[in-house]
């Protein structure tokens, strides 16, 4: 397991990168952070319960400081038993409470998928619409950190596959905020999923990118609305969390030679954005999906199945950055292997704008 964000590492504090610039800046943590305590404040049916959200503000800081401003009666601290407390957020959501549940690693969702998909997925369904489910269901997920084959997935089209939760996965604070708003908000229970790499302090230090204005005031980011996080013409790059900049980074590179890289940042899988995706491909003519979870059935086929099956004839190149289907490795090369990283992009958006191959 890797080695924790301190605490008190993101608490309070408010990122200035770009002084110049007049607005308020937030780590990834702290928008989400933010988000929970605003509609903590609005809505006394809101609380939190996961292992470590209490004085330990949770292990990626998304929980830090909420316990001093609401007590241990809504930010509760829980036994490692996820069958357990994710089934009391289930009961207590169909009682009318609008529970956040962190399962700390999405890699535990084997010993409590009963819970997930089971009950919290198809009461709504089972009680033909009767019964609500108003629960977010939060957890971690990514890669690069040697944790582990047990510790690093980023499994949301395990999640995204199994029909009665919507899924979200933003890159960035803004988008955490406005979503974390949107899925408390929502009467459906909602699976928020963030990578590791977009919630750190000291990662954002050094990639100004993921630091993004986020506003004081409560808003939401619609969830399964895509958002053009960069204009191309040459490539369509679709993609969602930490690939999301990756993408970017490519795509600013390959600017200083002509080609023109588009980057969809799909933010929700369900509902997924279907049109976003067609709009940019109907443009560019060259799809790449990256994707950091497994490639076999699972979210790069969906998205090129969303345009094949819609405009068979539209595609002249469409290939798949992903991870292969392996287990995530511990060993750091290793690792770094099979994770869809900058220079697999590149030589993918290289390929596609040559015309080689197709995977």
């Amino acid at each position: 397991m890797n080695t924790p964000l301190p605490a008190n590492d993101l608490d309070g504090q408010v990122l200035a990168i770009e002084p110049d610039a007049g607005k308020r800046k937030l780590s990834t943590a702290k928008a989400i952070q933010e988000a929970i305590a605003q509609q903590m404040r609005a809505d006394d049916s809101v609380f939190v319960m996961g292992e470590d959200v209490g004085p330990y503000g949770g292990i990626f800081s998304s929980t830090t400081g909420l316990i001093e401003e609401f007590g241990p009666h809504r930010i509760i601290d829980t036994p490692i038993s996820e069958t357990a407390f994710i089934g009391t957020g289930i009961g207590a959501a169909v009682e009318g409470m609008r529970p956040i549940v962190e399962l700390m690693f999405a890699d535990f969702f084997g010993v409590c998928m009963d819970q997930i998909y089971n009950h919290m997925a198809k009461i709504h369904y089972e009680s033909g619409g009767n019964v609500q489910v108003p629960m977010v269901l939060m957890t971690a997920v990514g890669g690069g950190y040697s944790d582990g084959a047990q510790h690093s997935q980023s499994l949301w089209g395990t999640f995204a596959h199994l029909p009665g939760m919507k899924v979200v996965v933003p890159s960035n604070p803004y988008d955490a905020k406005g979503l974390m708003t949107a899925a408390i908000r929502s009467n459906d229970p909602v699976v928020f999923m963030f990578h590791k790499g977009v919630m750190g302090l000291g990662w954002m230090k050094k990639n100004k990118r993921s630091i993004d204005a986020v506003p004081e005031e409560s808003y939401e980011v619609p969830i399964g609305k895509a958002r053009v996080a960069r204009e191309g013409t040459d490539v369509t790059i679709v993609t969602l969390s930490l690939s999301v900049h990756h993408s970017l980074d490519v795509a600013e590179k390959l600017e200083q030679e002509g080609i023109s890289v588009e980057v969809i940042d799909l933010r929700s899988l369900v509902p997924l954005d279907r049109d976003a995706i067609l709009a940019s491909v109907s443009k560019t003519g060259r799809l790449i999906v990256v994707d950091e979870d497994y490639q076999s059935f699972g979210v790069s086929g969906e998205v090129i199945a969303s345009v094949v099956e819609r405009q068979p004839g539209l595609l002249t190149h469409v290939s798949r950055v992903c991870v292969p289907d392996v287990p995530l490795p511990y060993a750091s090369q290793l690792e770094y292997g099979v994770l869809p990283t900058p220079a697999r992009i590149e030589a993918a958006v290289r390929d596609a704008v040559a015309g080689r191959g197709t995977s």
